[in-house]
């Protein structure tokens, strides 16, 4: 913003003096023009430049000057901030010269004049900025080699770098390309920006990945989808090829086959266009895929290939994942139930099934203090541990190596049971639980944020006696005081069908689509076993319904707890939708691994890791957080990481030591920066302060410099005017910055001076009542009036 002067009069004793010396000539140039022969134009212009000329002597004794505000020379600090990466050397439609060959010339060559009156001002700092900032004395190290800008993080590092000094500006010189969102850093204490933008649309002809998205679901066909956004200039019209290849360590791409493939033709120039590719992974773990985009026909040469691809990284997690599913009884759900985890990679299947209920003991007397059953006095041990009780349940456990796992029933510490990600309750009465065991499974979903799944059984739900338990309270239902709340209809009477949030939830669909959905649906048997417990809760999901051909009640319900979820399945005979049909009996295991995938999903472990891009575009922050049997932040552990390159065999495992944070217990950070393109895998190893393995985990990112500078090829325009209206800078032009560093020194600076100008005494005020006078006493002796 430009300041403007002060006129103000340091003579002002003479004002009225002045004015009436003013006043006295106005009147006898008046009356003796009045009385002049001359002609009425004449005699106006002629009276007019007397005037003039004596009023600009009259004005000297007043002696008018003029004052300001500029910044004071050489006490304001100024950067000029020189764009050293790959994408300035591109070339712009048309242009003989690259973008990097322009730079050159403005900051260091022919077109450099510019700097000269800047550097007599203010205390000019030069800095080349890619992936870091580098001061550099006269620009003529500039390379445009830099792998990356880091454009947020440049200004960042100067905010930092001159706080609490007279910084009173930023000239940057780029094209606006970078790989960190500047506009996401805080502009908080950065002075005027003023960008001067190199470069104009763009090159002719060019491919780019310019976004990738993955996300995962529990839908069984294909659980990983894949999307890419894809820039094409030049190639409107043209078919564009996309391949998903899989990076094996050991393996040459050129050996490998592409998992997935598309051919697009590119729209209209200027639009972008998606590829979506969904797939089932053949492992588990971290995977690493290389996306890639070629014409389908070769024809003119593209500005640059290091675009035209980039690695995703797909995490499927480690698994198998444990759940432990309940029941007061044997029953079919759970024959199909097991015989569908059975064959799943992912989870793993506990089970408890009780096959005796409790029973009084005998009443006939015994030895004083005896226990048991005297019957059996006499055989085998006779410990308290091993002694038969009638009044104990008997179970059956299912599932599991270690013989001591759920040997004592349901889980009654937090350690035995945080181990599972989620618990299935089938068939199971609330006495079954003692309270302290109500509380602990609360804990288990809320604080440890694991799934819980309650099955519609004969004695579930209300007829359960949950109501205003722990449990009950976890419910995504009320549990209402109707005697009716388990309802056998007639036979096949009831209904499936989804609910709009069912449709959009991968995990609720066995069919790829709505038409095939809704055929499997309605071929589907009518289930008999309702549980009419009550309505949802607020904040619950219905994803399916059944009805009566009368009233429409809720058969799946899901909501959100604490850190896990709930959900209530209150059909209770589901397993009938499996017989009669192979087919069917297929969708039936296949809809429950998607329903336990989902329950499972999302489920913290105790040991997580994860990457996190820091803001310079480069370095990556490796965060582990690590957590004990109960799921409180293990501190005093020590965590070893590994690093290691994707689809590179030979190459050595980096080792790294993660440090524990000083802001969060159970948080141990490092810092890696990747020297290398591609995938990158790391694998945590925690131990406790005992020296014991606590666990591990794995997580995957990456690096790709050089896809992320070549994203876009236009300069960004917009993002410079963002930054410079922000900041109260403004937007130029190479050709601008000679005028520009004229005026800069008087625009807003941190550090000022004053400075006056006396016009009274200037030639130019005597000159101008000279020329004034001379002038109207030319005019007289032209028309002989002298």
């Amino acid at each position: 913003m430009s300041v403007s002067g002060t006129l103000f009069l340091a003579g002002r004793d003479w004002l009225w003096p002045a004015v009436s010396a003013l006043g006295v000539g106005l009147t006898f140039v008046a009356w003796s023009y009045f009385r002049a022969p001359a002609r009425g134009p004449l005699r106006v212009a002629c009276a007019v430049l007397k005037m003039l000329g004596l009023a600009a002597l009259l004005a000297c004794l007043l002696e008018p000057t003029l004052s300001g505000q500029r910044a004071k020379p050489g006490a304001n600090v100024l950067a000029i901030v020189a764009d050293n990466s790959l994408s300035m050397t591109l070339h712009d439609a048309g242009a003989a010269e690259s973008r990097g060959d322009v730079l050159r010339s403005v900051v260091a060559g022919a077109r450099s004049d510019w700097r000269t009156p800047l550097s007599q001002s203010f205390d000019t700092r030069h800095y080349l900025a890619d992936a870091r900032l580098q001061p550099t004395q006269d620009f003529h190290e500039l390379a445009f080699d830099g792998r990356t800008t880091a454009l947020g993080h440049t200004l960042a590092q100067l905010a930092e770098r001159y706080r609490g000094q007279p910084l009173a500006g930023i000239i940057l010189l780029t094209d606006g390309i970078a790989a960190d969102p500047a506009e996401a850093v805080s502009l908080q204490g950065l002075p005027p920006i003023y960008p001067v933008v190199i470069g104009h649309d763009g090159p002719e002809r060019d491919l780019a990945v310019t976004s990738t998205a993955v996300t995962q679901t529990s839908f069984e066909d294909a659980p990983v989808t894949v999307q890419a956004e894809i820039a094409a200039n030049g190639f409107s019209g043209e078919e564009i090829v996309a391949q998903l290849v899989p990076i094996t360590a050991g393996k040459s791409e050129e050996t490998l086959k592409p998992i997935a493939e598309q051919t697009q033709t590119v729209p209209r120039e200027g639009e972008k266009f998606t590829c979506r590719f969904q797939f089932r992974p053949a492992q588990t773990g971290v995977l690493f895929y290389r996306l890639t985009v070629a014409p389908k026909n070769a024809g003119a040469a593209e500005a640059t290939l290091a675009n035209n691809e980039t690695v995703v990284v797909v995490d499927r997690g480690a698994g198998p994942h444990r759940v432990l599913y309940v029941s007061g009884r044997p029953n079919w759900e759970f024959k199909f139930l097991h015989r569908a985890i059975e064959g799943d990679d992912q989870t793993e299947l506990f089970g408890l099934i009780r096959i005796a209920n409790r029973e009084p003991k005998f009443s006939f007397r015994g030895r004083a203090g005896e226990e048991s059953n005297p019957l059996f006095r006499g055989f085998g041990n006779q410990s308290k541990e091993n002694v038969e009780r009638y009044d104990q349940p008997v179970f059956r456990r299912i599932g599991g190596e270690d013989d001591a796992e759920l040997h004592g029933g349901f889980p009654k510490t937090a350690e035995e049971l945080f181990k599972y990600r989620a618990v299935i309750l089938d068939d199971t009465e609330a006495e079954f639980f003692t309270a302290e065991q109500m509380s602990l499974l609360q804990r288990f979903v809320s604080e440890r944020g694991g799934g819980l799944l309650a099955l519609g059984g004969a004695e579930s739900f209300r007829e359960g006696r949950y109501a205003r338990t722990a449990i009950g309270e976890m419910l995504p239902i009320y549990l209402r005081d109707e005697d009716s709340a388990l309802r056998n209809q007639e036979p096949g009477t009831l209904r499936l069908a989804l609910k709009r949030e069912g449709w959009l939830e991968p995990w609720a669909r066995l069919r790829a689509n709505e038409a095939d959905e809704r055929a499997r649906l309605d071929a589907l048997p009518g289930f008999d076993v309702l549980n009419r417990a009550g309505e949802a809760k607020p904040a619950a999901t219905v994803v399916a319904t059944v009805t009566d051909g009368t009233h429409e009640y809720p058969a799946l319900v899901t909501q959100r707890f604490g850190r896990g979820r709930t959900a209530a399945l209150l059909v209770g005979d589901l397993w009938q939708s499996g017989l009669g049909d192979e087919a069917r009996q297929k969708d039936l295991m296949k809809g429950w691994r998607q329903m336990i995938r989902w329950i499972v999903a999302d489920v913290p472990e105790s040991i997580e890791v994860r990457s996190e891009p820091q803001p310079d575009g480069v370095s990556v922050r490796l965060q582990v957080r690590a957590r004990d049997a109960k799921f409180q932040p293990l501190e005093n552990g020590t965590v070893a990481l590994t690093v290691t390159r994707a689809g590179v065999a030979d190459a050595p495992p980096l080792m790294l030591t993660a440090e524990a944070s000083t802001g969060e217990p159970g948080l141990y950070e490092t810092t890696y920066i990747p020297r290398e393109n591609g995938g990158y895998r790391v694998e945590a190893a925690v131990r406790n302060d005992a020296g014991a393995i606590a666990g591990t985990a794995a997580t995957g990112w990456t690096s790709d410099l050089a896809a992320a500078e070549f994203r876009d090829l236009k300069p960004n325009r917009a993002l410079m005017k963002q930054l410079a209206r922000q900041t109260g800078g403004e937007v130029l032009a190479p050709e601008d910055l000679a005028a520009f560093a004229r005026r800069l020194p008087t625009e807003r600076a941190p550090v000022t001076q004053t400075w006056t100008r006396p016009l009274w005494h200037t030639p130019w005020m005597m000159l101008f009542a000279l020329a004034c006078l001379v002038g109207e006493w030319g005019l007289r002796r032209w028309k002989g009036l002298a």
